[in-house]
């Protein structure tokens, strides 16, 4: 088998990290709007997702949407693992439109809040995004990493709702079943995209990586008892 045969038989791995912790996380809805930064809990986060991201055999790259909260988060990471950072718009944050820099308590009261919990899939943000385009954006994105990585592991930055899209989508759970799956300030979500189709490797994670068992090829490999990871 030649090597590009071998490397198009191997998954490609990519482990979602949401970005760190900043002064409004949980507070308000932030969405794509510029000028926020991690806090200092956050940079200790991505300073934490760093070292178990450099436990992974061989990541070959590191991208990051370009919002500043999801670069700074980025930068840590490639510097633990002596990448560079590439920009990709596709990892972006989805639209919330007027709801931009609304405070969560005062959205949680408004009638429209309730088919944003419940049916995501037929709601769009007041002159911003709905989770359907949310959902075909990040399809795409992840598409084309896949493609240009075929068999390696990369590492994509990103923001809460394009993560749990990215999840859902490698589960084919129904985009209404969105928010049922939490994804927390620098956890590491890991789907392999292998031939037969993707397989969800973790989900929220804040733990050890190595213990995926991943090898030097980015493929499952096996656990410490010798049984064949999935």
């Amino acid at each position: 088998m030649s090597p590009s045969s071998r490397a198009a038989a191997r998954p490609t791995v990519v482990c979602f990290v949401r970005h760190g912790t900043t002064p409004t996380t949980g507070k308000v809805l932030p969405g794509r709007a510029r000028g926020l930064h991690l806090a200092e809990q956050g940079r200790a986060e991505a300073e934490r997702a760093g070292a178990r991201l450099a436990a992974l055999p061989a990541v070959r790259a590191v991208y990051s949407s370009p919002l500043e909260r999801a670069r700074e988060t980025a930068e840590v990471v490639a510097r633990a693992l002596g990448l560079p950072v590439q920009t990709e718009r596709g990892l972006l944050e989805c639209d919330f439109g007027a709801w931009t820099g609304e405070e969560l308590a005062s959205l949680r009261r408004r009638p429209e809040w309730e088919a944003v919990q419940r049916h995501p899939s037929g709601f769009r943000f007041p002159s911003g995004e709905s989770f359907a385009e949310l959902r075909a954006r990040v399809a795409a994105t992840v598409e084309r990493l896949v493609a240009k990585h075929r068999g390696e592991v990369v590492v994509a930055v990103s923001h809460a709702d394009p993560i749990k899209v990215a999840v859902g989508e490698a589960l084919g759970a129904p985009l209404d079943l969105l928010h049922r799956t939490t994804v927390s300030p620098c956890s590491v979500s890991v789907v392999a995209y292998g031939p037969a189709g993707p397989v969800v490797l973790a989900l929220n994670s804040t733990g050890d990586l190595a213990s995926l068992g991943l090898d030097g090829s980015g493929a499952p490999g096996r656990g410490r008892d010798g049984s064949r990871t999935r």
